[in-house]
C-alpha cells in the first residue's frame, strides 16, 4: 500500500474545514455588513451615505412606535409560546397512549407544519372574513364579528401561530416522553403510586429539558415573527399588530430607509441573543436536575 506523506495527512483536516470556514465567513460578513449600515444614513433618498454615529440608534430608541412594537412582540411571544407549550404537552401525553385513534391523530398532527406560514396566513384570513368566512358561519357569530378588528387582531394572530406550531411542541415532547427510562415508573407502580404522582414527581422533571428546548425554539421564533402576521394584518389595524420585524420591514422596504431598518433588526438581534443565552442557561440547569431525577 502506498504510504501517504506526513505533510498531506497534516493538511487534510485544514482542507476538510474549508467549507465550514467559508460558510462562517459568509454569515459573519452579512451580519457585520448589516451592523455597518446602522452607523450610516443610507436610504433611497440618500444614495451616497455618510457616517452618522449613533443617530439611528437614538432615532429608533426615541421612537414610541419602537417600544410599542417591542411590547407587542413580547406579548405575542409570551402568549403564543405559553399556549403552544401547554397544549403541546397535553397532546403529547394523550398521544403517548398507543391507541388506534392516537396513532391516526399523530400522523395528522404534522399537517400544519407542512404548510408555509404565508399560506397558513392566507387560509386563516379567508376563514376570519366576517362576510363569507367559515368561522363566523360555524360559530354562529354573524357577519358583524370581525376577527381582525383592532380589539381582536393580536389575539387572532396568536391563534394562528398556535395552530401552526403546537404540533411542533407536541412532537418534540412526545419524543422526549418515549425516550424516558421505564425503571423509575415501574418501581413507582409497584409501590402503588397513581398516575398524577408519577407525572408530577417523575415524568415532568425528566421531561423538563425537552419542554425547555421547545420553549426556546418557539420563543425565539415568536420574537422574529413576520410572515403569517403580515399576511393577516400587515401590522394593523393601525399599529395593533406591528411587531419589531414588521417595523423593520416598513422602514427598510416600504420607506426605503435601509439604515434605520438595519438598526431595528440589530436591536432585535440583541434582544434575541440575550434571551437565548438566559434560556440556554436555564436549560442546562434543567438537564442536570433531570439527570438526578432519572438516576
Amino acid at each position: 500500500m502506498r504510504r501517504v506523506p506526513a505533510w498531506r495527512r497534516g493538511l487534510r483536516p485544514y482542507l476538510l474545514s474549508v467549507p465550514a470556514v467559508l460558510l462562517i465567513i459568509g454569515i459573519l460578513y452579512a451580519f457585520f455588513y448589516g451592523v455597518y449600515y446602522t452607523v450610516l444614513n443610507y436610504a433611497a433618498t440618500n444614495p451616497t451615505p455618510s457616517f452618522v454615529g449613533a443617530d439611528n440608534y437614538r432615532s429608533v430608541l426615541g421612537d414610541p412606535l419602537f417600544w410599542r412594537s417591542a411590547g407587542t412582540t413580547l406579548l405575542y411571544a409570551v402568549a403564543a409560546t405559553g399556549l403552544e407549550t401547554v397544549l403541546g404537552v397535553a397532546i403529547a401525553l394523550l398521544l403517548n397512549r398507543s391507541t388506534l385513534i392516537g396513532k391516526t391523530f399523530e400522523r395528522l398532527l404534522i399537517l400544519p407544519l407542512m404548510i408555509a406560514p404565508v399560506i397558513a396566513g392566507v387560509i386563516w384570513k379567508l376563514m376570519f372574513n366576517p362576510q363569507f368566512g367559515v368561522l363566523n358561519h360555524v360559530l354562529g357569530l354573524g357577519s358583524t364579528f370581525d376577527w381582525l378588528s383592532k380589539d381582536r387582531a393580536l389575539a387572532s394572530t396568536i391563534l394562528v401561530d398556535v395552530w401552526i406550531y403546537t404540533p411542533f411542541v407536541a412532537i418534540l415532547v412526545l419524543a422526549g416522553i418515549r425516550s424516558l427510562p421505564k425503571e423509575p415508573f415501574e418501581a413507582s407502580d409497584v409501590d402503588g403510586a397513581n398516575w398524577f404522582y408519577m407525572f408530577r414527581r417523575l415524568m415532568l422533571p425528566m421531561m423538563w429539558p425537552y419542554i425547555l428546548v421547545a420553549v426556546i425554539f418557539r420563543f425565539m421564533d415568536c420574537l422574529k415573527v413576520f410572515d403569517a402576521v403580515y399576511v393577516l394584518t400587515a401590522g394593523g389595524p393601525g399599529v395593533t399588530t406591528t411587531t419589531l420585524q414588521i417595523g423593520a420591514f416598513e422602514d427598510s422596504i416600504t420607506n426605503l430607509n435601509y439604515s434605520r431598518g438595519s438598526t431595528y433588526m440589530f436591536l432585535l438581534w440583541i434582544i434575541v441573543f440575550i434571551t437565548a443565552r438566559y434560556l440556554v442557561s436555564v436549560l442546562g440547569k434543567a438537564q442536570r436536575r433531570a439527570a438526578g431525577a432519572g438516576a
